[in-house]
């Protein structure tokens, strides 16, 4: 060990006070609050967002593809004995 303390965070401790659950109506309302601050795209940002990820997907796929032909092209003839006669 380097001899430094570990945090508070990691037992759980919560700067000295009591150890005291939230109860359910406090976090209800906690949870809308969070919500409230959330920002949703707009549709031109979410087709634009679509249009990107699928161009990635495709491109992606394409590459993968391409390597798996080649390597298993080059396979075959290494396990073939490469004779074509």
């Amino acid at each position: 060990m380097t001899g430094v303390p570990d945090s508070k965070a990691v037992h759980g401790e919560r700067g000295g006070s009591a150890h005291k659950r939230t109860s359910i109506p406090t976090f209800y309302r906690q949870v809308v609050a969070e919500l409230r601050k959330v920002v949703y795209p707009t549709q031109e940002q979410l087709v634009t967002y679509f249009i990107v990820v699928m161009v990635f997907v495709i491109v992606m796929m394409t590459i993968v593809s391409s390597l798996d032909l080649a390597f298993g092209k080059l396979a075959f003839e290494i396990f073939s004995g490469g004779s074509s006669s």
